[in-house]
């Protein structure tokens, strides 16, 4: 079956201001969070902090991809063996299969690691042979078994030495990736330990992507980019300086519902074409409920206010109980500075890392997480 992003990225090519949108389901935090990535379980009691397993994590995977309403489902290799290849939850299906290609050592959020205080250092636990065909070694005729797309992600900290292994590795995966037909999308995520504060936060991620991108050419570039929201500047920016580089958003913590529609709908006005949800969706109360009022953001077929009282009212339908009252749920929380402003996340703000001690930097980045991933 053909997939729909594929029908849409051709038209977003063709068309920049066409109406099309992709929206990505993003269940691969097990590549971070260890054994809380599934989220907390609905039984869960006040004091219990019981997560959901890994199989009921792969369940609403299912659930999700089965509904139709997103683009692209983005999964750990290993989720993708058991549902993609071993599953074939895919064959027949318009949504796009994905993994995550790569896992900085920024993203290893084990309780108790320390590892994201030092600059990003790259790493890459997944096969794209094994995503593809399911074997260490692809034969070409095997490597549409499985995903042939997958996400890597890179953090910029404007610290030479560390940021040149990242490039390093970026440019050695492209070429592995472009010669094998394995196609990606580049997540650029805010720095995470800077060698000093960085003023223009959204204005030093924007120039960092072009400057990333200017050497790169034909099948090694990246499909489309997956950017922290800065704002409305910072996405017009981005968006505007090149019609071939399609830029996507990714969701960030949960916060309110409002919250998460208001971003879609704002990061669509000012040129964003692609979102990727992850905490925001399986957060949720009711994820099929949620992607369905994400669908119609996306689409055009309402505007936040209107879908956050509707949210309410089918959950209200449902007997699902919401986490919020209507109006705590219609109300913005401070994610983002203004339009008129430097773009930067106003919680975000940076301290001199070489005043703080040891504590005080593992305290800044496990915040900066709970902002970035919920």
């Amino acid at each position: 079956m053909q997939k729909s992003l594929d029908v849409k990225l051709a038209r977003i090519l063709a068309d920049p201001a066409c109406n099309d949108f992709i929206i990505a389901d993003a269940k691969d935090a097990d590549m971070a969070f260890g054994v809380a990535a599934a989220g907390r379980s609905p039984e869960h009691h006040a004091q219990e902090g019981r997560f959901r397993s890994l199989d009921e994590y792969r369940e609403l995977i299912r659930r999700n991809v089965e509904q139709g309403l997103i683009d692209i489902m983005l999964m750990s290799a290993s989720t993708n063996e058991v549902l993609t290849l071993d599953g074939r939850l895919f064959d027949g299906s318009h949504v796009t299969p994905a993994i995550r290609a790569n896992d900085t050592t920024d993203v290893w959020l084990a309780t108790g690691g320390v590892y994201p205080q030092d600059p990003s250092l790259p790493f890459r636990s997944a096969s794209l042979d094994q995503a593809m065909c399911g074997k260490p070694v692809c034969r070409p005729e095997q490597r549409n078994r499985g995903a042939d797309l997958g996400l890597y992600s890179i953090t910029i900290n404007n610290h030479l030495e560390a940021d040149h292994r990242t490039y390093a590795a970026y440019k050695a995966f492209r070429e592995e990736a472009a010669t094998k037909g394995f196609r990606h999308f580049l997540e650029v995520f805010d720095p995470n330990a800077p060698q000093a504060p960085i003023g223009d936060l959204a204005r030093f991620t924007n120039d960092s992507i072009v400057r990333t991108l200017a050497g790169v050419a034909g099948k090694a570039r990246p499909l489309f980019l997956k950017v922290v929201y800065h704002g409305p500047a910072a996405m017009e920016q981005l968006a505007a300086w090149d019609s071939n580089l399609v830029v996507g958003i990714l969701g960030g913590s949960s916060g309110t519902t409002f919250d998460a529609f208001h971003q879609l709908w704002e990061a669509k006005k000012y040129g964003a074409r692609v979102a990727l949800y992850g905490r925001m969706i399986n957060n949720s109360e009711h994820q099929p409920t949620f992607i369905r009022h994400l669908r119609a953001l996306a689409d055009g077929q309402i505007e936040p206010h209107e879908a956050v009282r509707s949210y309410h009212a089918e959950l209200a339908k449902l007997n699902v109980a919401p986490y919020r009252s209507l109006d705590e749920d219609l109300q913005a929380t401070q994610r983002a500075g203004a339009y008129s402003g430097s773009g930067q996340p106003v919680s975000a703000a940076e301290p001199d890392f070489s005043k703080m001690t040891l504590q005080e930097k593992i305290a800044w980045n496990r915040e900066r997480w709970n902002r970035i991933l919920g």
